[in-house]
């Protein structure tokens, strides 16, 4: 799914912030792939499927180096046919745009692969 939620900027966040209430995310979760859900209202969890442990451990590769570049980096699990990613952020220990912000752009990502 091409999001404008993608196109966002990700924003670091404070201490100060509060993490997202049901009701504020629930918005965003309409706009990020269906693999995607909150788990007990404090993270995002995900599971892309792939066809095989290359494309799977080159997706991992991907979505790290966007981990960095935006220096919010996702718990990455990977395994035969599966990259499964847990993401929160720790500053407020919950859920803020940015978390959302970063699903999207890993949805952009893994559409290159299911195209393929």
């Amino acid at each position: 799914m091409a999001s404008s939620l993608a196109d966002e900027p990700c924003e670091a966040c404070t201490s100060d912030d509060e993490p997202l209430t049901r009701e504020a995310y629930t918005e965003y979760l309409t706009e990020i792939d269906d693999i995607w859900e909150v788990v007990d209202g404090h993270h995002l969890e995900g599971a892309y499927p792939f066809e095989d442990f290359r494309d799977a451990l080159e997706f991992t590769y991907e979505i790290g180096e966007l981990a960095e570049e935006e220096w919010h980096h996702p718990d990455i699990h990977l395994q035969w046919g599966e990259v499964r990613v847990e993401m929160w952020t720790h500053k407020i220990d919950g859920l803020h745009k940015t978390d959302f912000v970063m699903a999207a752009r890993m949805d952009r990502i893994h559409q290159e692969y299911a195209q393929a």
